[in-house]
């Protein structure tokens, strides 16, 4: 009954989205067939007020009239151009994750559960709301440490909003599972997968000790950094559904009228913000995945300060090394070094031709030489190229498009600051300082050890993997002989889950499609 509840909802978010005006905001014009004879019938239901708005002002109207986890869907999907389109992406990304607060006696009662202390005993004073978002809400308050008060940041978990949050998620993976069934071309993007990062990405952020655990491994990896840092913990007063922080005095981001009356450098600023993050990246590995200026203050010294770390990005070596060759091959045009690089990286298939895809890929670099280098941005870039990767057929990789997304938002922040911004001129500093150090000499050193310890460490396994080749050598022979042959149980619940699947997917099917025929008719 589950998948029929969830297909009740998804009917009420698609029935939602069309009277908004969302689906008619899309490029139907650009279909053909039923889907174009659909967007049609969507424009007929639309309101007539939602026609005079955007589509990113339509947009945010749908998701907030949809609650709380829709709009974490929608920011979690302008993370994945790649399965939305750029253009809707940049829509996602402008909304605005401003809910109503709830009662200051429900964050109490959550912060003493989860903490299992009284509010008098944790904080000297604890204020109203400040601040609140889909998940959470912020409270400002007071400690007393040896009799000394500092002002500090209390983020609350909003009550009911796992249930809610995990009820929803059911009508993502219905969606998901249809798409991948009917649409044959969106299997490529992978939308179970993808529908199960949100829900992986969603459980972090539900628990707010590993929010916690993101900012001071961040504020390690930046402690000896020029201009950036993020807020400390109080760790005696975070739980499971309460983070406390240092209060943050600083100017936003995009208040760009009071940074300038506060005299500060907005180039210097917009240099140091991408600096930074390329630093994170390449360096770290690991980096603020949702950077937007409402997460960004600037102290009275200059110094960026990143709060929200509820998304965070990481990188392995391999795609740090793939990142930063990609960049430096665009640089000085070496378009086969770059094909090569995703070859090496196993991201496009061995059965493609590598000079056919640097051939590709010259068609997205030649042009940009063409400009004039503040006019040339480093996240088009990479979103031209993965464009130009499905043709050969590189699967999605979330970790390369969140960095993609990432880089989007950071570039833009910069150019609101300094609308000259010199993208390369900035990074190069980084870029190449990285490069130099890990794709030269020392680098090959680091590696001939890394590989020296890998075969210490087989060498070790070799025993129990001596014994583990025999067994599996006398299970194939059995095979070979007998044939792979389930025992009775294991047939019978396969068969039983086979059909329980089929048959709940065709119920969750009919009721969508009596529940449309039924808003069509009350309309008519």
């Amino acid at each position: 009954m589950s998948n029929v509840g969830a297909g009740f909802r998804l009917v009420r978010a698609g029935w939602v989205l069309v009277r908004e005006g969302v689906v008619a905001a899309l490029p139907g014009d650009e279909l053909f067939g039923l889907p174009k004879f659909g967007w049609r019938v969507a424009r007929l239901f639309t309101r007539r007020r939602a026609l005079a708005y955007e589509r990113g002002d339509r947009l945010a109207k749908a998701v907030v009239r949809l609650g709380p986890s829709y709009v974490k869907l929608g920011q979690f999907l302008a993370t994945r151009p790649d399965v939305v389109g750029n253009d809707i992406a940049l829509d996602l990304a402008m909304l605005q994750d401003k809910m109503q607060t709830f009662p200051q006696a429900e964050a109490i009662a959550a912060i003493e559960a989860s903490l299992g202390r009284k509010v008098g005993e944790l904080y000297a004073s604890f204020g109203e709301a400040v601040a609140a978002a889909s998940i959470a809400q912020v409270h400002t308050a007071e400690t007393l440490q040896n009799g000394v008060g500092s002002r500090v940041a209390v983020k609350v978990i909003r009550p009911g909003v796992r249930r809610r949050f995990f009820r929803d998620l059911e009508s993502y993976f219905l969606a998901a599972r249809l798409q991948e069934k009917y649409i044959p071309s969106s299997r490529r993007l992978r939308p179970v997968e993808v529908t199960q990062t949100l829900a992986q990405t969603t459980k972090i952020e539900m628990d707010l000790r590993l929010e916690a655990a993101a900012l001071s491994e961040l504020g390690e990896n930046t402690r000896d950094d020029p201009g950036f840092r993020v807020p400390t913990v109080d760790w005696e007063r975070t739980g499971r559904d309460v983070l406390t922080m240092e209060w943050v005095d600083g100017i936003k981001m995009n208040d760009i009228a009071g940074l300038t009356a506060a005299g500060h450098d907005l180039k210097a600023i917009a240099a140091n913000l991408v600096q930074s993050f390329l630093r994170h990246t390449l360096r770290d590995g690991f980096f603020h995945a949702d950077m937007h200026p409402g997460n960004l203050f600037v102290e009275p010294d200059g110094t960026i300060v990143a709060v929200d770390l509820g998304i965070a990005g990481r990188l392995g070596k391999k795609e740090r090394r793939f990142l930063a060759e990609i960049l430096y091959g665009f640089i000085t045009r070496d378009y086969l070094r770059v094909a090569e690089v995703h070859f090496e990286a196993g991201y496009v298939p061995r059965l493609h031709n590598v000079a056919a895809f640097a051939q590709a890929i010259r068609a997205i670099g030649e042009p940009i030489h063409g400009q004039p280098a503040e006019t040339i941005s480093m996240a088009k870039l990479l979103a031209l190229l993965f464009e130009v990767t499905d043709l050969f057929d590189m699967a999605t990789r979330s970790e390369l498009v969140l960095l993609q997304k990432t880089m989007v938002v950071v570039e833009g922040v910069a150019r609101t600051l300094d609308p000259a911004f010199n993208m390369w001129k900035t990074s190069e500093p980084v870029v190449g300082g990285w490069i130099s150090g890990n794709l030269g000499p020392r680098a090959l050193l680091a590696d001939a050890r890394d590989g020296a310890s890998a075969l210490l460490a087989l060498a070790r396994q070799a025993p129990d993997l001596a014994a583990r080749t025999e067994r599996l050598s006398r299970e194939i022979d059995l095979m070979a002989e007998h044939g792979l042959r389930f025992d009775e149980r294991t047939a019978h619940a396969i068969g039983k889950a086979e059909a329980r699947h089929t048959r709940s997917g065709r119920l969750a099917l009919w009721v969508i499609a009596l529940t449309l025929v039924f808003i069509a008719w009350k309309l008519l």
